[in-house]
């Protein structure tokens, strides 16, 4: 009986920590990086675990940079002040804007896993960081804390 309990709660504590997990993005007016940003700017996730993006400051949503994701990866597109939340369903390297404040680089990048795009991301990121007005090395910067 007491080998019964013991390899249950085993398999209960093992089920507990192979839980998905619920990542909380703010995106803020200001933040510890300046101003426009999502805070954390780099997420290390897994597959399966959910992001929320939640709005601490009006004005900001969120949204999946086309091209600049795990191919056939979900995408997300928030409305403006609206959370937003997106379950991850590939491995890989994504990269996401706020829509009105892209010129001022408030980009985010997310690593599901191992950032096994990461190549093509680095290439195919040239027309987004042309958009840019100020901030221009802020996603090389965070494309180098994801690797």
């Amino acid at each position: 009986m007491k080998l019964k309990l013991f390899a249950g709660v085993a398999f209960a504590c093992l089920a507990v920590g192979a839980s998905a997990a619920d990542i909380k993005v703010e995106m803020k007016n200001v933040g510890a990086e300046g101003a426009m940003v999502f805070e954390p700017a780099v997420v290390k996730a897994e597959v399966g675990d959910t992001i929320t993006f939640v709005p601490t400051d009006m004005g900001h949503n969120s949204e999946l940079v086309p091209g600049l994701a795990p191919a056939g990866a979900v995408s997300w597109k928030g409305g403006m002040g609206q959370p937003v939340s997106v379950t991850l369903d590939k491995e890989g390297v994504y990269v996401y804007q706020c829509m009105p404040h892209v010129v001022m680089a408030m980009v985010g990048v997310i690593v599901a896993g191992e950032p096994v795009n990461m190549d093509a991301i680095v290439a195919d990121a040239t027309a987004l960081k042309a958009r840019f007005v100020m901030n221009k090395d802020r996603l090389d910067t965070y494309l180098g804390q994801a690797k």
